[in-house]
C-alpha cells in the first residue's frame, strides 16, 4: 500500500512549546519546568535562555516555502513569556518561514499569569486567539487539581481578554475531577457560556502514570466520579453547549459557527506541521519526530544540530492515523479520499469492520463521509478505533 499525495503535504503550521509553569498540576504529564513566580522578563533566567535556544532551533530548519498559516504556543504556560520574548520567537518564525497575512496565532494562557499590559502586548504582537486554562470554576476543585489560580483570577482574566478584544477566545474545562459532582459540572458549563468565548474545549480527566493523580488514584475508584457519572457529564456538556449555539465539531471541542480552531484541524486532518521546543512533536516529509522531553537533553540536541533521525511513517500507519484523527471530527473522513489515497480494498475492510457499529448506531455514512454519531459514537470512540486498529494494523 502506498498512499498517494493528496495535495496537502506541505507544512504551513507550527507548534511552539513553552514548557514553564508556576507549579505542576496534579494531572499533568507534559514536559514542563517549574519556575514559580517572578521569572517573566528576566534577561538571564531559565525562560530567557530557553527562548534563545528555541530561536536557534527555528533557524536550523529549512522551510517548504509556504508561509505559516497557523502558529500555536502551547505549554506549559506560554503566558509566562514577556511580550518581548514572544516577539523574538515570532520574528524568528517570520524570518525563516514567513507568516501569512491571515495567520491564526494561538496562545495558551492561564488565569492569574497576565495583566492588562501583558495581554495587550500579546495582542499587539499578533496573537489573535487565546485559550484560557480555566479547568474548573469551584475553588475546592482548583485546589484538588493543583491549579495555581483562583476563581477570582478566572473572572479577572476573562474581563481582560474581552477588554483587549482578542478575536478568538477559547476556554478549557476538565470533567471527571476527584470529588466533582454533576451539579458542579453543570454550574461550570453555564458560567462558561456566560463568559461568551467563541470556543470551548471539554477534556475528560485521564489518570497518567507518574503524575500526582497517578500515585493517589485508580480510574473508576472514589473520589473520582464513576464511569456512569462521567458519561452523564459528557452528555450534559453536549446538551448545554449545543443549546447555547455552539457546534460540537470535534469529540472534545465546541465552537461558535466560523470559530473552529484552524491549527488543531491540521492535526485532525493529519496534515504536516512543524514542532519547536522541548518535547514538541513535528510531522514533516512523512516523518513524525518528538524532541527530547528534558531541558538539558533538548539543549544538547539543538547544540548538536537538531538532527531528526527517524523513518518515514509506513503507509499502514498513515491510514490508521488518518482514521484515528479524522473520526474525531463531527464531519468524519471522506470515503473518496480514503479510496484515492489508500485503495478501495482498504475502504472495504473499513466498512466490514465498522458494520456492527453502524448497526449499533455509533457510526454512519453521510454525504460520502464516514463519521461517528454524536454523542454515542463519540462516547465509544475508543472501542471503535481499537477494533479498527486490530483489523487493519
Amino acid at each position: 500500500m502506498s498512499p498517494k499525495n493528496n495535495g496537502s503535504h506541505i507544512a504551513s503550521s507550527a507548534y511552539v512549546h513553552i514548557p514553564f509553569c508556576r507549579r505542576r498540576c496534579f494531572y499533568c504529564d507534559f514536559p514542563v519546568s517549574v519556575v514559580g513566580d517572578g521569572q517573566r522578563g528576566e534577561t538571564s533566567g531559565p525562560i530567557s535562555r530557553y527562548v534563545n535556544v528555541l530561536c536557534q532551533e527555528i533557524a536550523m530548519v529549512t522551510g517548504t516555502g509556504e508561509p505559516l498559516k497557523t502558529i500555536f504556543f502551547g505549554g506549559g504556560t506560554p503566558s509566562l513569556l514577556s511580550v518581548e520574548q514572544l516577539q523574538n520567537i515570532l520574528v524568528a518564525l517570520k524570518k525563516h518561514f514567513g507568516i501569512a497575512s491571515d495567520v491564526e496565532i494561538s496562545m495558551e494562557v492561564d488565569p492569574g499569569t497576565f495583566d492588562l499590559a501583558h495581554i495587550s502586548g500579546y495582542r499587539s504582537a499578533g496573537v489573535n486567539r487565546v485559550s484560557l486554562g480555566v479547568q474548573a470554576l469551584q475553588s475546592e476543585l482548583l485546589r484538588v487539581a493543583g491549579r495555581s489560580h483562583s476563581v477570582v483570577d478566572i473572572f479577572t482574566s476573562v474581563e481582560l481578554i474581552h477588554q483587549v478584544e482578542i478575536p478568538e477566545f477559547s476556554l478549557d474545562l476538565i470533567s471527571g475531577l476527584p470529588h466533582q459532582s454533576l451539579e458542579q459540572w453543570q454550574a461550570s458549563l453555564k458560567q462558561a457560556v456566560k463568559f461568551m468565548p467563541t470556543h470551548i474545549s471539554i477534556y475528560d480527566l485521564t489518570i497518567e502514570p507518574g503524575t500526582v493523580f497517578g500515585r493517589y488514584y485508580q480510574p473508576g475508584d472514589k473520589p473520582l466520579p464513576t464511569d456512569e457519572t462521567t458519561v452523564k457529564m459528557y452528555q450534559m456538556a453536549q446538551q448545554v453547549l449545543t443549546s447555547a449555539g455552539y457546534e460540537h465539531y470535534e469529540i472534545s471541542n465546541y465552537a461558535r459557527p466560523g470559530h473552529q480552531c484552524r491549527h488543531n484541524r491540521v492535526y485532525w486532518e493529519n496534515r504536516p506541521y512543524y514542532g519547536f521546543g522541548m518535547g514538541a512533536a513535528s510531522y514533516v516529509d512523512g516523518k513524525r519526530f518528538t524532541r527530547p522531553r528534558k531541558t538539558k537533553e533538548y539543549y544538547h540536541w539543538v547544540e548538536a544540530g537538531g538532527v531528526i533521525d527517524c523513518e518515514v511513517t509506513p503507509p499502514e500507519e498513515v491510514l490508521l492515523e488518518t482514521l484515528m484523527l479524522g473520526l474525531r471530527l463531527a464531519e468524519g473522513v471522506s470515503l473518496a479520499m480514503l479510496s484515492e489515497r489508500f485503495g478501495e480494498d482498504n475502504v472495504k475492510k473499513i466498512h466490514q469492520c465498522l458494520q456492527p457499529y453502524e448497526d449499533e448506531g455509533w457510526v454512519e455514512v453521510v454525504g460520502g463521509r464516514l463519521r461517528l454519531c454524536d454523542p454515542q459514537g463519540f462516547l465509544f470512540s475508543n472501542v471503535v478505533l481499537a477494533d479498527l486498529f486490530e483489523q487493519l494494523g
